[in-house]
């Protein structure tokens, strides 16, 4: 079985943890670690041998295109997170389309090729914006990334499926949910990011090979950039939940993405959207 590793790049200050304690407005004036990370980001995966999927800020693209240029010349897909890492929920549906195409000009300009994956910032399309996924097959996107079927304080839509579903009828765009895994009854976030982090490797590995196993579908991992980074700034005024959460296991992430390289088979995201397509149902039901 063939799985999806992707990456969402952003750097260590716009992530959703910071989002009330660092303002937007003061972003340009931080040390930005962004371009180093994903050059390190490329160096592993140049090393393990694998492809995966960059949904890259067009804020990032914007001040750092050389490191969009650097993902595509490497042979990664390049997609989009959004411009600046807005919640998708804090938008109207025209304030959603025009970041949308502000995020897809600045990385093809960036990078040169057609963008056409998607994922939202904190995985913030749910039950408050049905129509973010009707506006995305009107622009063109092929495929989203953005739903987590599970109970989270910061994202979630537990109803939603756990694997590839039509979310548009009529249209050829399929929602790819990030992994979820099965326990006791009960839906379990194992897609990556902090869970990947903070909790023993062989977790993951189980829930990886109950998705390829049990379920015969591919795993969608993500993480980001910044989790790799020892050396970034910590933010002392952050809530502590909010600390615990970002730093928590930051010098062992590199290692653990080598052992999850090694262990599965990866390749980008667009790659396996073909594949998914034809089985994925639409949801929801009318």
């Amino acid at each position: 079985m063939v799985n999806a590793l992707s990456v969402d790049v952003e750097d260590w200050f716009q992530v959703g943890a910071f989002e009330r304690t660092i303002d937007r407005r003061d972003w340009d004036g931080l040390e930005c670690r962004v371009e180093r990370n994903v050059d390190a980001v490329l160096g592993l995966f140049a090393e393990g041998g694998v492809k995966a999927t960059f949904f890259s800020l067009g804020w990032v693209a914007e001040r750092f295109p050389a490191a969009i240029r650097r993902i595509v010349e490497a042979g990664h897909e390049l997609a989009s997170h959004g411009y600046d890492h807005q919640r998708v929920f804090t938008f109207t549906p025209d304030q959603f389309r025009a970041d949308l195409r502000k995020a897809r000009d600045l990385l093809e300009q960036a990078g040169g090729v057609a963008v056409s994956g998607y994922r939202a910032p904190s995985f913030s399309i749910d039950a408050r914006t049905p129509w973010a996924h009707e506006i995305l097959a009107e622009e063109g996107y092929a495929y989203s990334s953005s739903v987590v079927p599970v109970v989270h304080d910061h994202y979630g839509w537990p109803e939603a499926p756990r694997f590839a579903f039509h979310p548009v009828r009529g249209s050829d765009l399929v929602e790819l949910p990030v992994t979820t895994a099965r326990l006791a009854g009960r839906t379990l976030a194992a897609g990556g990011g902090g869970f990947f982090r903070l909790l023993p490797y062989g977790f993951s590995r189980w829930a990886v090979r109950q998705v390829n196993g049990r379920d015969r579908r591919p795993a969608i991992i993500y993480f980001h950039p910044w989790e790799i980074d020892t050396g970034q700034p910590r933010v002392a005024g952050a809530p502590l939940r909010s600390r615990i959460r970002h730093y928590t296991n930051i010098g062992v992430m590199a290692p653990k993405l080598r052992r999850l390289i090694r262990d599965f088979r990866w390749e980008r995201i667009d790659r396996l959207v073909a594949g998914q397509k034809e089985a994925a149902p639409c949801w929801p039901t009318p």
